[in-house]
């Protein structure tokens, strides 16, 4: 078997895509940078991201899946699912093999069925991601949200964030995978930190702004105030708000 080794972005993908095509590999699979010191009893080929090879890629998905194809195909790579990468292969090729078919219209198909699945997964999750996000206020003035995603949705949520909060600079942090996304008042760029400013971030709470604390702290006093103890409903509350969202949740804090 060959194996192509990629460094784990969509281009890098991509072009992996291309050059199976380009040199006719044939049992071939395609699995991340990070994976490959694993392989055994197998030639690993380490794949240079090109730029024209992947975009050469996208024109064609795009052309004959259209932008919700994409999209799909995108969504399913950002999942980050075991074997994600060679689903998705074979999903081209049996698109590039039917042209004139809407392949992603075909359930029958195993490959298509578990894309499918996983956009659904992923596109959940970016919807309670922008609807549990919270910002808190540092003393250096800028708004900061640290996130654990099950899924690497960081950059499907940036748009929302953009359009909502356009006068404040803020910084989205995605712990789980160590970088974030930082606003500026104009445009958005990803960071990453240091292992010492990343346990600041999560653990320190010197770190805010003092009028936060105070907000924080009046915010869990008028959510204790208001709810009545009387008809509450954990099982229902916890349906609606899954219990690993509450680490997002001001109300949910002890102080």
């Amino acid at each position: 078997m060959t194996i192509l080794s990629y460094d784990n972005t969509l281009e890098g993908f991509f072009t992996a895509v291309f050059e199976i095509f380009e040199y006719k590999y044939q049992d071939v699979s395609i699995i991340g940078a990070d994976k490959a010191q694993n392989v055994l009893f197998a030639d690993v080929i380490t794949v240079i991201t090109n730029d024209e090879k992947s975009d050469r890629v996208l024109a064609r998905l795009e052309k004959q899946l259209g932008k919700e194809g994409v999209r799909q195909i995108l969504y399913a790579f950002l999942s980050e699912t075991e074997d994600a990468e060679n689903i998705l292969f074979r999903a081209i090729k049996y698109a590039v093999d039917n042209s004139n078919k809407n392949v992603f219209a075909d359930f029958s198909n195993p490959d298509v069925l578990k894309i499918s699945k996983l956009v659904k997964s992923v596109g959940r999750e970016k919807h309670r991601m922008e609807a549990f996000i919270r910002f808190e206020l540092l003393k250096d003035g800028i708004y900061f949200a640290k996130i654990y995603p099950d899924f690497n949705v960081l950059t499907l949520v940036v748009r929302h964030f953009k359009n909502r909060y356009q006068d404040q600079k803020w910084l989205i942090y995605d712990f789980k995978r160590g970088y974030g996304v930082y606003y500026d008042l104009e445009n958005t760029e990803i960071v990453t930190l240091d292992a010492d400013a990343e346990k600041k971030l999560q653990d320190e709470d010197s770190i805010y702004d003092d009028k936060e604390i105070n907000y924080q702290k009046l915010w869990v006093e008028y959510f204790d105030h208001t709810n009545i103890k009387e008809r509450k409903n954990m099982k229902l509350h916890v349906q609606h708000v899954p219990k690993r969202y509450w680490k997002y949740l001001t109300e949910k804090k002890i102080f």
